[in-house]
This record gives structure tokens, sequence and C-alpha cells, in this order.
């Protein structure tokens, strides 16, 4: 029998996450681990689901609660978030923020810049019920800024 050649496609990066949101969003309430492991794509070890989710819960895109020796898992944002969450660490680990930022802009296409106009013009106003990350975004608790105490505590 001949070897097979077919090579297995490399998943991008954050697309297991990408998927494991989906499917929490299609759960009705809160899913093990093994529930979420049936309905994705593909053939998954439960260790991989487990630390996937893991990795989500550090993030703050998912809450967990105990059930008996296990958690069940509930999705806290969709896949737009956690995508802002990754752009607002790798911004925070760059030096020169000012400068990523315009390399940024100045990359976008003109509908994309109007796109960001628009939004930073909505969030700027007093009566954006969203606040700096909109609905359904990611805070991440360790910024200061995203406390809602005004002080930052």
């Amino acid at each position: 029998m001949a070897a097979d050649t077919r090579r297995l496609r490399r998943r991008g990066q954050g697309e297991l996450e990408a998927q494991v949101l989906a499917v929490l969003h299609s759960a009705n309430g809160p899913a093990t681990a093994g529930w979420v492991q049936e309905h994705l794509d593909g053939d998954l070890a439960y260790t991989t689901v487990i630390t996937i989710l893991s990795r989500l819960y550090a993030k703050n895109a998912v809450t967990r609660s105990r059930e008996g020796r296990s958690y069940t898992w509930t999705s806290a944002s969709d896949e737009a978030g956690l995508a802002a969450l990754r752009m607002r660490r790798v911004l925070d680990g760059e030096r020169d923020r000012d400068a990523v930022l315009a390399h940024f802009i100045s990359a976008l296409s003109p509908g994309d810049e109007e796109r960001l106009r628009a939004l930073l013009a909505r969030a700027a106003a007093p009566d954006d019920p969203g606040g700096p990350t909109g609905p359904g975004g990611l805070r991440d608790p360790s910024d200061p800024g995203n406390s809602p105490d005004p002080e930052g505590r």
C-alpha cells in the first residue's frame, strides 16, 4: 500500500478557539467539554478541547461552573470579541504604540478606515451603552481602564 501523501492542513492562529466559541454559542445553555468535542468538526482529542477551553477561560472569553468533578462552559463573547482581545494584547506588547497604530491605520482600506472613524465617534459619544469595547466585547480585567470603578480599582 502506498504511503498517504496528503498533508494535513495547518490551522490558522486562533482558528480552534473561534470554532470552540461558535460551538458554545450554538449550545442551549452551559455545555460540557465532551459535548463541545462531539459538535466540533474534525477529530480533536478531549484533552485538546479542554486545553482550548482553559485558554479561552484565561482570556475571559468563556465562563465555567463546577458540575461534579468537571466543568460546564458558556461563551462570554463572540469571535469578534476574541479577535479584538488578541489585537489589544499584541498592541500592549509593543513599545511604540503610536507607531504601531499609525502603521495599522495606514494599512486599512478606505472603507475600513471609515468604519473605524465611525466606531471611534460612537465610542466617544456619552450615550454609548456599549462603552469602549461595544456590546459583546471582551474587556481585559488587568487593564485599569476597563474597571467599572472610575478610580481603576
